[in-house]
């Protein structure tokens, strides 16, 4: 008998090994099956599933909706639907700010960044926190007009309520070094849905191993028709910790290679942080045929990778690291596909790798002390001297300290993002006017004052670009705008959405010193009245406006658009939603005379019925217009 002990224990091993090689290679889809197999196969304890809405909106990037009203904002996804099941155009939903391409396709569209990985595609997002932390077993979304924009789904370790997390959460943010955990419960490429009635989006979600009672929303809605309405989120969830998720089989959860994990979710922040600080390497013979190929040629061919890619290459010789180290592949590098990763130590290890960066996005990165003041300023102070473009949109943690190192360690800066920063303090925002090569600059969202903009606008006149939508701190757009006018005549686009107190003196101003403008946006500024000509006056003006958002100007009248079709030949997008003053016979006439107008938004126009958008439609079909509905 005694030989067959060791042939006993070789193939325990070997069956260890097969074990081990299956957890490694099993697509989530087949761990899944086999855990919902056993799920059927046993008892389950009693564990009552509690059903909760949303108690409150704690971040997002974006909304339709004015800072200081209900109507279209994300704050209408707290608590119980307002809507649903009703389809159509309500303002007591939540609506982002932008959808399809149309903006992409505008004088103010950026560049995109270089390697971003085709599994992230989210465009904006909005965090909602809860009552009850719950173990999630369902999130229901109800989407009430345009549905199909929601492209992840993720939960937060973070509790909003209480800073004392409970030990199963201790313990996963000590294993991975971190302060937050994120996980997503679900993630799909953006798809087209047939029809913009209201629906309840129910995706399968995965099993996390913490309780949340935050759910962050990421969507995409470049496929949508028109603006996408969320009416509330219902997250589903147990107390207890599922036995199914306690106890799935043999094989160590752990032992499952996280590489196919994170090409799909990119959550693992400290697997990435490994990845960026590997130093040691396997002893190779050769470097493979590597060797003979020219540097460029090699530079190029890995120019093609995502970070993540770049850092894993970096460990198959030396060859390769050094090409993967090299400072020339980090010209460009976005940071927001991997917010959820990114933290103090990241930057820290990308310091020697970023000392030529041009490009960095940082946009949503950082928050919940994921990245400090300290951190992000010893970043700059030494890769900062080339940037040339910096993204920071929803960065929470940036203060007047980070306003003063940008400024200081970034003399060739042209293009700053500061979307939605809304925890930045008025005051810091006089640092930027030190920044005179400024050619971009996005405010959007922000508490900048009028003082701060008036400097700005003073020293940096070569901007070509600026967004000053939903700034509600600043007192007299008027004097904003003649400021524009007098310094700023390079101006090439101005978003001045939701500016509560500009006239037709503002305008007049802006229209005679910044000739230049191709895209203006006007939308929801409720002091602007055509009776005092300034619509016609930008007509006559800006011969070269390409996009024009007059929304919710109830006074534009016919007058205003054949202005536009007899000045504005260039026109490309349109909005003027809600006026009641526009008839088909002008509409004809602009549709006529502008041969580029691709967007026409006559939405909640009272003589511009539905039998009028099929005529125009049927005569002039390269324009999409746009008219909403209300059930």
């Amino acid at each position: 008998m005694s030989p067959v002990f060791p042939m006993l224990t070789v193939l325990s091993m070997f069956y260890y090994m097969c074990l081990r090689r299956r957890a490694r290679t099993a697509t989530r889809g087949e761990m899944n099956s086999r855990r919902a197999i056993e799920s059927n196969t046993r008892a389950l304890p009693i564990n009552v599933e509690i059903v909760q809405y949303a108690k409150e909106v704690l971040d997002f990037s974006s909304h339709y909706g004015s800072e200081n009203s209900m109507s279209y904002t994300m704050w209408n996804l707290a608590g119980i639907p307002n809507v649903y099941p009703s389809s159509g155009d309500f303002t007591q939903t939540a609506v982002f700010r932008t959808y399809g391409t149309w903006w992409d396709h505008c004088p103010s569209a950026r560049l995109p960044f270089k390697r971003t990985p085709p599994t992230f595609c989210s465009q904006d997002y909005v965090e909602l926190a809860f009552e009850e932390p719950v173990y999630p077993t369902a999130v229901h979304i109800l989407e009430t007009y345009h549905p199909g924009a929601v492209v992840r789904i993720l939960a937060c370790s973070a509790n909003p309520y209480s800073q004392n997390p409970p030990a199963e959460v201790r313990r996963l943010l000590q294993a991975s070094h971190s302060t937050v955990r994120w996980e997503i419960l679900w993630s799909e490429a953006p798809t087209k849905v047939n029809g913009p009635q209201a629906r309840q989006f129910t995706p399968c979600i995965k099993q996390i191993n913490f309780p949340t009672n935050l759910i962050r929303l990421e969507v995409n809605s470049s496929l949508l028709d028109y603006y996408t309405e969320l009416d509330a989120v219902v997250l589903h969830g147990v107390k207890e910790r599922p036995v199914l998720s306690l106890k799935t089989s043999m094989i160590d959860m752990n032992d499952i290679d996280e590489d196919e994990d994170e090409e799909k979710y990119g959550c693992g922040m400290d697997t990435l942080n490994k990845q960026f600080s590997i130093v040691t390497l396997r002893e190779w013979p050769t470097n493979g045929y590597f060797d003979k190929l020219p540097y460029e040629l090699i530079q190029l061919i890995l120019s093609h990778l995502t970070v993540p890619d770049l850092c894993r290459l970096a460990q198959t010789c030396k060859l390769l690291y050094q090409h993967c180290c090299d400072p020339l592949q980090y010209i460009h590098l976005s940071l927001q596909p991997y917010w959820a990763r990114i933290n103090d130590t990241s930057l820290e290890y990308l310091q020697s790798r970023c000392t030529l960066i041009q490009w960095l996005n940082l946009s949503w990165t950082g928050n919940r002390g994921a990245i400090s003041v300290s951190g992000f300023s010893r970043f700059l102070k030494v890769c900062g001297s080339e940037l040339v473009r910096l993204e920071l949109s929803c960065g929470h943690f940036l203060n007047e300290t980070c306003l003063e190192v940008i400024t200081e360690m970034c003399p060739n800066l042209q293009e700053l993002n500061l979307s939605s920063c809304d925890k930045i303090p008025p005051q810091a925002f006089n640092h930027i006017a030190k920044v005179g090569s400024l050619k971009r600059l996005i405010l959007y969202r922000t508490k900048v004052e009028q003082t701060a903009l008036l400097s700005i606008l003073n020293f940096c006149s070569e901007l070509q670009h600026l967004s000053l939508g939903s700034c509600v701190m600043i007192e007299d757009y008027d004097l904003i705008a003649s400021m524009m006018g007098a310094k700023c005549k390079k101006l090439r686009s101005l978003d001045l959405w939701r500016c509560k107190n500009i006239t037709e003196s503002g305008i007049a101003e802006l229209a005679s010193g910044c000739q230049l403008l191709e895209e203006l946006d006007l939308g929801w500024c409720p002091t602007l009245q055509s009776s005092t000509g300034c619509f016609t006056n930008l007509a006559r003006k800006l011969p070269n406006l390409q996009k024009l958002f007059l929304t919710a100007n109830r006074s534009v009248c016919d007058t205003d658009i054949e202005e536009l079709a007899a000045n504005c030949t260039h026109l490309r997008q349109l909005d003027i939603l809600g006026t009641r003053m526009v008839s088909p016979a002008s509409l004809r006439k602009l549709l006529e005379s502008c041969k580029d107008l691709s967007l026409l938004d006559v939405s909640f126009c009272s003589q511009i019925d539905n039998r009028v958008v099929l005529e125009l439609n049927a005569n002039f079909p390269n324009v999409f217009i746009k008219k909403s509905f209300t059930q």
